[in-house]
């Protein structure tokens, strides 16, 4: 079954699988899924299950629904998206066997396949000022979050060829490059430097 894994400040709150036809998530209780926060409205988000494709569709939130930082009425879901409710972040995840790219046929060894998945890009950050200066975090989850609580947070989130960084919340916006992220994720490349909360860190990917 597709679940859902609702965090909050990269704290595990709840995993959900997603059984019904539609599953409602909202403040009030009488909802499927139920998130007490007053940036939630009583009736928040839908999500619906057609065979073994699942869509989001927000119900006229005072907050929004977002989907990978965009704002969405609705929206099919893919395998590691990152949904936005107030100050939650729900990762999908599908049960979907296999991606529409990959080659199911059998195949000999010698034999590659043309349009076989590339392999998930390999990222990290590197610590270049404050306490923690030289100190390396491999980006091994589909979101890794960053910063200071109250002050400022980014998300690094993974994507299947790149990845793409945010502001999450927090007064002050990150500097990416010098230049302040207040919109859409932008993608990552080799080399940039981000500046949060006043520590400055190294992206790089292999």
């Amino acid at each position: 079954m597709p679940k859902i894994i609702v965090m909050m400040d990269g704290v595990l709150i709840k995993e959900v699988e997603l059984t019904k036809e539609r599953t409602t998530l909202g403040r009030r209780p009488y909802n499927d899924i139920v998130i007490e926060n007053l940036a939630v409205s009583g009736e928040h988000a839908a999500f619906h299950m057609h065979a073994t494709e699942v869509a989001i569709e927000d119900l006229n939130s005072t907050n929004g629904t977002f989907v990978n930082g965009k704002a969405v009425r609705k929206q099919v879901l893919h395998h590691g998206d990152i949904l936005e409710v107030g100050k939650y972040r729900i990762q999908f995840e599908s049960d979907a066997a296999f991606d529409k790219t990959m080659v199911v046929a059998p195949q000999r060894a010698d034999v590659v396949a043309p349009y076989a998945r590339e392999p998930d890009p390999v990222g990290a950050i590197k610590v270049l000022s404050g306490p923690a200066a030289g100190r390396e975090m491999p980006l091994t989850k589909v979101v890794t979050t960053v910063g200071k609580p109250g002050v400022s947070i980014a998300a690094i989130t993974r994507r299947q060829h790149h990845f793409v960084v945010h502001h999450v919340e927090g007064s002050e916006y990150p500097l990416l490059n010098g230049v302040a992220l207040a919109g859409d994720p932008v993608v990552l490349k080799d080399g940039d430097r981000i500046v949060l909360a006043g520590t400055e860190m190294l992206f790089f990917q292999s």
